[in-house]
């Protein structure tokens, strides 16, 4: 066990743009308590919220409404990603927010800083300069990677897929600075539950049918409501369960529905790893979380949204390691889950698939790189 005084410190810097970024800054937290216990003291900064001016510290709350127009979204990104185009963003905009990453960087000293989150990761270094404090980027976009992650003065970047590592190398990132190790996930979807059915029983779920489990993230985004009436009016001898996250007028309008299936309705849940255990298939939008943590459960995947440019990768992932089908229709996702539904063998055989792709360990592999790179090592295994 360390002694206080020489515990090593972690900032992380994120933002509340998108649930992606807190939830892998606090796998990470998790797995480094986990495998160093008393060992690191970890800090979380929301840069934008925390340290940018306005308009820039209101960017957490303005992601949810700017992702309800996906064309336009998905124009902003285009235009501002390849490396001229970043470059040139980031000259107009760093006079503008130099102040307060200096400040943010005088008043949080670390041993090394970890960020999860894109925009912030070339104002930082080029702060620090010729700082010896060691810099690590961790990649939280599955596959269609945007400039902005990318700096070369950055001493390691860790990404989730082999595709997203070409990209990285496409940026200037030398071979030996990126690591493939996967998207970090909370350790409760690492070690799933013994007995799922157990699950079933306590939530009132048929053990006689398979469970289609529909998500729509934490807000309860994306047309799930659609997809949802689509799937009951389907004649289907399924069970549905439908997660609204904290949308409740959603959660709502679905309990109304006239039903003509089994069916359970939640708003937000932290259950969310027994759910997926207890489910046979998953239809969700395209968040690179959500794809990660279903690989993890084994379940085939059927994707009914994505925010263009950002998760068009994602999408292609999926079906390229046959884990899962693109179904942006309702009537599509009917098809998909009707298929899984009477065909137990195609089912079984996209569930296999799922879970080979899925890495389980990563948030426990990335805490041992960063305990490495701070001069922690792992004891012997």
């Amino acid at each position: 066990m360390a002694e206080p005084s020489a515990r090593k410190r972690v900032l992380f810097l994120f933002s509340d743009t998108g649930g992606g970024h807190r939830s892998a800054t606090l796998a990470l937290i998790e797995a480094l308590g986990l495998e160093f216990p008393d060992t690191f003291d970890c800090k979380m900064v929301d840069v934008f919220r925390d340290y940018l001016p306005a308009p820039l510290r209101y960017a957490p709350e303005m992601y949810p409404p700017m992702t309800k127009f996906p064309e336009t979204w998905a124009i902003s990104y285009r235009t501002t990603d390849g490396k001229r185009r970043s470059r040139a963003v980031i000259r107009v905009l760093f006079p503008y927010v130099a102040r307060s990453i200096r400040r943010l960087y005088r008043e949080n000293q670390a041993d090394i800083i970890v960020s999860v989150h894109p925009l912030v990761n070339t104002a930082m270094l080029r702060t620090m300069k010729s700082n010896p404090t060691p810099f690590m980027t961790v990649v939280t976009d599955m596959v269609t990677t945007h400039a902005f992650w990318f700096d070369r003065r950055a001493d390691l970047v860790v990404v989730p897929t082999e595709e997203a590592r070409e990209v990285a190398e496409e940026y200037g990132i030398p071979e030996g600075n990126v690591r493939v190790v996967g998207l970090p996930t909370a350790e409760r979807f690492r070690v799933p539950p013994a007995d799922p059915m157990e699950f079933r029983d306590e939530q009132g779920w048929r053990r006689d049918l398979p469970v289609i489990l529909v998500v729509g993230g934490g807000d309860g985004m994306g047309p799930m409501e659609a997809v949802v009436k689509a799937i009951n009016e389907a004649g289907l001898k399924a069970t549905l369960v439908a997660i609204c996250g904290r949308n409740e007028a959603l959660q709502q309008r679905l309990r109304d529905l006239d039903w003509t299936m089994p069916h359970h309705i939640y708003g937000f849940t932290t259950q969310m790893p027994d759910f997926m255990a207890a489910s046979d298939m998953l239809v969700t939008k395209a968040g690179p979380g959500t794809i990660s943590e279903g690989f993890i459960a084994g379940l085939p995947l059927v994707i009914y949204a994505r925010l263009p440019g950002q998760e068009d990768g994602n999408v292609a992932y999926v079906v390229k390691k046959k884990a899962g089908v693109w179904a942006p229709r309702p009537h599509q996702v009917v098809d998909a889950v009707r298929r899984w539904v009477e065909d137990p063998a195609a089912l079984a055989k996209a569930a296999e698939a799922s879970r080979r792709v899925a890495k389980p360990d990563a948030a426990r592999q990335i805490a041992r790189i960063i305990a490495d790179r701070v001069g922690v090592y792992s004891p012997a295994r």
